[in-house]
């Protein structure tokens, strides 16, 4: 895809994932790059009074995602889950599974179909649990369930989903939204900015 368009697409997947989970858990933190007065107004706008804003430090992934969990389990939070912003289909219960799995286990992981994941949560910080992951590669998944092992966690695992990440991931993404559209059923929460974007020319 041209930079314009791509960049479209996924303002649409951050827009609609905001909107999906904007009553999900008790506290809800959008967490922006590049650390920037714009992006800071950009980020600011979507959150709006539903998400307060957390920006990421300018480091690896996996010291991102250890550095929010410390912050939050480190003040109070008793159980906190991260999403990407790159799986604008993921249902809401599936949210709402990880929260209560993390009553009973360490960590909870929701793997997704290329080797990674699309969700981890825990409910107290895990030092160096993400150290010497090999981010972007079909190994993720593996490597981070080795590295709770090996640290003693338990942990449970939700259902498989998908994210976006190349051209093939965004031709299953406009057929699942077509399907979604077309199955018209009432549980189903769609991403309507996403959808806009792919089915510009198919009928609701």
């Amino acid at each position: 895809l041209a930079d314009e368009r791509a960049a479209t697409l996924y303002e649409s997947f951050i827009l609609d994932l905001a909107d999906q989970f904007r009553t999900c858990g008790d506290r809800r933190e959008l967490c922006y790059a590049p650390n920037d007065p714009a992006a800071q107004a950009y980020f600011g706008e979507i959150a709006g009074t539903d998400y307060s804003l957390w920006p990421q430090p300018d480091e690896s992934l996996g010291s991102r995602m250890q550095q929010f969990f410390v912050d939050r389990l480190c003040n109070d939070e008793k159980r906190v889950v991260i999403i990407g912003s790159d799986s604008p289909t993921l249902p809401h219960s599936y949210v709402e599974s990880a929260f209560e799995l993390l009553n009973s286990r360490d960590c909870v992981i929701g793997p997704a179909t290329d080797g990674g994941y699309y969700l981890i949560g825990q409910r107290f910080p895990a030092k160096d649990l993400f150290a010497g992951i090999e981010w972007s590669r079909s190994g993720v998944l593996r490597q981070t369930v080795e590295r709770m092992r090996s640290f003693g966690l338990s942990f449970s695992l939700l259902s498989p989903w998908y994210d976006v990440d190349t051209i093939d991931d965004v031709e299953m993404l406009t057929g699942h939204i077509a399907a979604m559209r077309g199955a018209a059923e009432d549980a189903v929460s769609i991403p309507e900015r996403t959808a806009r974007q792919l089915l510009m020319d198919i009928p609701r």
